[in-house]
């Protein structure tokens, strides 16, 4: 169990950050590995939401869509998701929501609309969902995504949910933006967080093995580093085991 894989990686420090969160917006995939994982470790209080409308989801097993009957089962709430969206998110009640996308900026914005030019474009993309009004609305954003040099762009090549916008202080605010944005990037490589003056991502911490060198190499921008830029604490033996025997005994998201 000393060895583990870059997904493996993600997990447990996205698992970690939610240590003291209780209200927590997340789809399947590695998100969802991630909150079950917290709440059988750091975070025994965690209430899952999803965007099917449960609420205080408590999977047998790993979900295989966000309309997976299992979410059902041991939830505390099943609702319309137009009521999901009005009572807990857009009423401020979700503290953290995980957020994935084809795209991303130095500043946290989010692409999953279409690459290349919107009116023909190279490919198009599922779209928002409820991706933009989770931006805006959660207290807190954490994003989870593999580091590409093809994700982690300078430009956009369309804005579908809002980052820290143009890393101007204050300006979410003036556009009546609620949710204080990206507080995290847990990647394959590394975590970050935002800078709270600028919005800009900065490098916290290197998963062991791997090199600043490596992580400039599938970031498009200047990279922003921590001054007590360290090595991330690698998966616990205890961690895996949840992972590989309880969580995700497949290996679908974790391998």
């Amino acid at each position: 169990m000393t060895e583990y894989s870059p997904s493996e990686f993600m997990i447990t420090a996205s698992a970690r950050a939610l240590a003291g969160e209780k209200v927590v917006f997340v789809g399947v995939g590695l998100p969802g590995v991630a909150c079950n994982l917290a709440r059988r470790t750091v975070a025994p209080e965690i209430e899952m939401v999803y965007e099917s409308g449960i609420f205080g989801a408590r999977p047998a097993r790993s979900p295989l869509s966000i309309g997976d009957p299992t979410l059902v089962s041991g939830a505390t709430l099943s609702c319309p998701q137009n009521d999901l969206f009005m009572n807990y998110l857009q009423a401020g009640r979700i503290q953290v929501a995980f957020l994935g996308a084809a795209q991303i900026d130095r500043f946290g914005n989010l692409n999953s609309t279409v690459i290349g030019d919107y009116h023909n474009p190279k490919v198009r993309l599922p779209g928002s969902g409820g991706a933009c009004e989770i931006a805006i609305h959660a207290q807190k954003i954490f994003l989870i995504m593999r580091l590409k040099k093809r994700a982690f762009v300078e430009k956009l090549d369309f804005v579908t949910s809002p980052g820290h916008l143009n890393g101007k202080p204050g300006e979410r605010e003036a556009m009546g933006i609620p949710g204080s944005g990206p507080q995290l990037l847990v990647s394959d490589m590394g975590t970050f967080y935002f800078d709270k003056t600028t919005g800009e991502m900065t490098l916290a911490a290197i998963r062991p093995g791997v090199t600043v060198e490596q992580i400039q190499s599938e970031i498009s921008w200047p990279l922003k580093m921590a001054p007590d830029l360290k090595e991330a604490d690698p998966p616990t033996r205890e961690e895996l085991r949840i992972i590989r025997r309880e969580l995700d005994p497949k290996g679908i998201y974790s391998r």
